[in-house]
This record gives C-alpha cells, structure tokens and sequence, in this order.
C-alpha cells in the first residue's frame, strides 16, 4: 500500500476547558454478560457475576461499563431481540441485582452504560402481539406493514443482516412485516409519534434508576423510506463487510432506503433533550451506514447523541494507512462532535485473531499489547470488549456447538459471533476457568484461553493484562491523549506516527507495527522521551545536518515511543 507521508492538520477547533466532561477520553469495558461470570452455576453469566468482577474492572483502568442486553428476551439473538424494555430477565437477575449493581459501581467511581435497542422488538414484545392481530387494533400501525405486491410477493428488494428477505409475511393481517435482522426482530415503525413517545418513555425508566448513560444499537435503523423504495445494486467490487461478510447477499445492496433516512436526525435531537434532563448522562450510538463515518458525523453535531462509533476498525486492514485514512476521514467530517473508536466487540472476530501474526498462544501478545496502546492513543474515548486486556483469540466452535443463528445461517463460510463470545476464563484449573460450575456452559471455554487466565496473568509482571493496566493507569495523567487534537504525521508498512496536542504540550506517538526494528527522526533537537507506560523505552541517536541537529528515535518491534516535544 501506499504510504502516505503528507503532514496533513486534521482539524483546528477551540480547545476545551479542563473540566472536561466524565466520558471524554474515557475507557468504556463493554461486558457480554451471559459469558461474563456465572454466579448461581446455571451456565449462563449474569448480574451478580459482574457485580463480584467489578472491582477487577476497576483494577484494569476502566472509566466506565457497558453491558449488553439483560432485558427480558426470548433470547432468539441473546438479548437483542426485547420482550420487555423494563424487566431484567430472570437469567439474568432482579432488580434487586442491578440496584446492587449501580451501588457498588457507584463505590467504585465507575460509570455505567446500558444497551437499548430501539429499532426493533421482539415478536414476544405486548406491542407486536396485538399489532400482528389485525388492522385496526391500537398497535396496528406501531409496526412497518405493508401489503403484498398483486404476484404476492414482498413490497421491495430489502434484505436481512441475518440472511433472506428483510419482509415476513403475517396471515392474520394479510400483509408483510420488516425485520432488518431476525424474523423474530419486528422493526417499529418511527414515523408513528406514539412509537418515539413510548421508545423515550423506556429510556426514561433507567435514566430513573440512575444510570450513566446508553449505548444505542443499530441506532440509524430507527426509520425507513416511506415510499418503500427499492436498494439499488451493489457493483461486486464495491461491496465491503461492515458487521457482515462480504459473501452476505446483504452486502450486494446500497441500503439507501431501509435504514439512515434524513427524519432519524430530529429523533437523535429527541433523545438529547431527554438526556440533557439528568446532567451527565451520555449516549454513545452505534452506526453502521453506507457511509456510517459521514453518519457519526452528523449524528453527533450540536444537541444531537454525544458519541458514536462504527465498523470501521472493526475490519480485517489493520494497515497504518488505513487506520490513519480512517481516523482522518471521521475528523475531517466532525465539526463539535466526539469520537469512540473499538477493535473489538460482540459482533466481530476477536483483535488478537483478526489484526495479528501467529497463531499460537502467546505469540502474538506483543502486538496485542501495542494495538491495544494504539486505540487508546487516538483521539476520543475508547471501547474495550471483555478479553482483549487477557489477548484472547478468537475461539474455534464447532457446529453442533453454535449458539450464533447468524452462524448456523452462514456455515461454513461466516462461522457466526460465538467465536469472540466464549465464557471469560478467570482460572487456568477450575472447573470451565471459573467462570462457572455447570457441566456445560451455554458456550464451550476455549481450551487455548485457559492458559491467558486472570490468575495466570496477574502473577506475570509481562503479561497483556499487566501492560494493560499500565498502560491505561498512565495514561489516564496525559491530557494530551485524553482530549488532544491529533495530526498524522506517517503511515507506511511499518510504522503510524502522529501528534496528540492539548494548549501548550505536544506529545509525539511513534507506533511501531512490524516485527523489524525501526528508526523516525523527529526533526526536533530537544525531546523528552516519557517513560511509565510500559513499552520498552526508546533509544534515541542524533544526526547532525549542515548546522542543525536532529533526534531520531528507535522503537524495537511492536513498541510505541511517546516523546513529549519541546519548544
């Protein structure tokens, strides 16, 4: 590829006050629950599990939680698919639980996100079942119906995320229904006010019981093109997997219609006024669009959500140009919005697997430590998925062991979720790593994670999970990297390079990506190397051309420099 050598200003905006807001910079550790940690042994993760793990999180430097659906759910897509938007599953817990579970958060100064999924039900969900009864009922029209075309077929060409046609057919009402995922996930219809009136009103529910804010899934799919029109086709080599493969028929598509339409705006606007009701209350929405970087953009301007983050790091191309491309791309669209960028989560095939070299254990945990380094250096707050302060792999599920729908759909060319969604391994040699006593778990532990246990780790001063947690404790005191603009200086095959600056300081980041030893010169005559954050420390030499000296700085492979620059 290309390297791309240009020393290009990204962005010059104001900078801010030093009472930043709490979720600025800030380090959000998104929990998948069911394969957190099981505390009653039924082989499924619940709250009283997270809430024994907590002060582990906190240990790790975590800022804040993220926990994925424990609502009420048939369970057809693990908690993505909500019967009751205000009942905590009994899997799961209580409420009594999750009251436990803000208290000791709270004791803690740790902050906590809840997912809500907002642009679809289950067809369990009160709303549905009297939809789907008949024309004219209450619900009738809180759901997107439409009629048949005269040869029956669908009313258009949109497809599913998990596979077939987006449209159900419902005999009662002699009509089609749409699910952009499972049959079993009804979209709501959002152009119905009463829909957005009673979506907030369950927003507004945990807002009461006092949590910190929200993770909005697939938040662009709230509305639909109401002429139903058709998605044009996808030329083959413009398709690209977001959250999907490439061999997805839904890939085929531009989805022009079924998602991202221009009313979703006003409704981001609705639900910042909710939030602006309980001061520092945060939303941090997921986006995965045509063009889901343009889409943060504007869904984070002015009193629209605070946050958002998309697939784009959450690709196979780890390569420096990419990733610079990338970041550019979003900051050149952002006017006062803020960035959260991940390399991991629920939905994709674990960092260590996916962006790194060598497949046995322990191979690759110097790059996993450096990609972890990495993320946590650009500019904006930082989603960290369970495991990738251990260096999990992405584990190998066989298929009578899948739990994914998607995977099964898929097999075997798109194995499914499961593979980053294995049980969290606590200790090498009890019984499923610790993470329960049940004969079998609702997922299999990986046998490979049992030797990146948590015990295992915290004995090992070199371990992942020990530079993470320098890593993040460190950085934690450099302003710089909390809430400085960013400006790429390089991206070749080897290295990424940029600077990070807050008021008067500058902090040069120096990432080296490659197994080979490599040199940078600064073109600065005075630097400070910082030292702390548990990458091997720089060696420096200076070259002299004509009358001027120059510092070059040496990174051994996979370390990071951070030289504080002086004027």
């Amino acid at each position: 590829m290309k390297a791309m050598t240009d020393n290009k200003i990204i962005l010059k905006r104001p900078h801010y006050m030093e009472n930043q807001p709490w979720w600025r910079g800030a380090v959000i550790y998104q929990i998948y629950p069911r394969s957190f940690m099981d505390s009653n042994n039924d082989g499924i993760g619940d709250l009283a599990g997270i809430i024994s793990k907590l002060p582990y999180i906190k240990n790790v430097g975590a800022d804040a939680i993220w926990i994925s659906p424990f609502f009420k759910s048939p369970m057809k897509d693990f908690g993505y698919d909500i019967s009751d938007y205000r009942q905590i599953d009994p899997m799961f817990g209580t409420m009594a639980d999750f009251e436990q579970l803000m208290a000791t958060a709270k004791q803690l100064e740790l902050k906590v996100i809840i997912d809500q999924v907002l642009s679809h039900t289950s067809d369990q969900h009160p709303w549905f079942i009297e939809s789907q009864q008949s024309r004219n009922n209450d619900k009738a029209d809180w759901y997107v119906w439409a009629d048949a075309n005269q040869d029956g077929t669908p009313p258009n060409n949109w497809l599913s995320i998990f596979g077939g046609g987006a449209w159900q057919w419902e005999p009662r009402r002699q009509q089609y229904y749409l699910h952009n995922f499972l049959t079993s996930q009804p979209d709501l219809n959002f152009h119905n006010p009463a829909v957005r009136i009673a979506v907030l009103e369950n927003v507004e529910f945990w807002l009461e019981h006092g949590v910190d804010g929200f993770r909005l899934d697939a938040i662009n799919f709230c509305f639909h093109d109401k002429l139903l029109r058709d998605n044009p086709a996808k030329a083959e080599e413009e398709r690209q997997g977001r959250g999907f493969s490439e061999d997805n028929p839904y890939a085929f598509q531009y989805h022009y219609y079924n998602n991202t339409q221009p009313e979703n705006i006003a409704f981001m606007e609705d639900i910042r006024q909710l939030m602006d009701k309980y001061p520092n209350a945060v939303t941090l929405g997921e986006i995965s669009s045509e063009d889901s970087l343009q889409t943060m953009a504007e869904y984070t301007e002015g009193k629209r959500l605070h946050m958002a983050y998309s697939f784009e790091l959450l690709t196979p191309d780890n390569h420096p140009s990419y990733i610079r491309s990338t970041v550019e791309a979003l900051e050149d669209k952002l006017t006062d919005g803020w960035p959260c960028w991940a390399i991991g989560n629920h939905d994709v095939s674990r960092i260590a697997t996916r962006w790194c070299k060598g497949e046995e254990v322990g191979d690759n945990s110097a790059q996993v430590k450096m990609y972890n380094a990495l993320l946590a250096s650009l500019r904006g707050s930082v989603c960290c998925y369970q495991g990738e302060e251990l260096g999990l792999t992405e584990a190998d599920i066989a298929f009578e062991d899948l739990q994914d729908p998607y995977g099964v759909t898929f097999w075997p060319t798109f194995k499914g979720r499961d593979g980053c969604r294995t049980p969290m391994p606590w200790q090498e040699q009890a019984i499923n790593a610790g993470f329960s006593q049940h004969t079998k778990p609702w997922l299999p532990v990986a046998q490979q994670h049992k030797s990146q246990a948590v015990d295992n780790q915290e004995a090992d001063d070199d371990s992942t999970l020990n530079a993470y947690r320098t890593f993040l404790h460190w950085r934690k005191k450099q302003n710089c990297l909390l809430y400085g603009d960013i400006k790429f200086l390089v991206s070749d095959d080897e290295k990424l390079v940029f600077t990070r600056q807050y008021q008067t300081e500058t902090l040069l980041v120096i990432v080296n990506v490659s197994d080979k030893q490599v040199s940078y010169d600064t073109q600065y005559n005075e630097i400070n190397l910082l030292t702390g954050h548990g990458f091997t420390e720089s060696n420096i030499t200076k070259s002299t051309s004509g009358t001027s000296e120059a510092i070059s700085v040496v990174l051994a492979p996979y370390q990071i420099g951070f030289i504080q620059l002086l004027n």
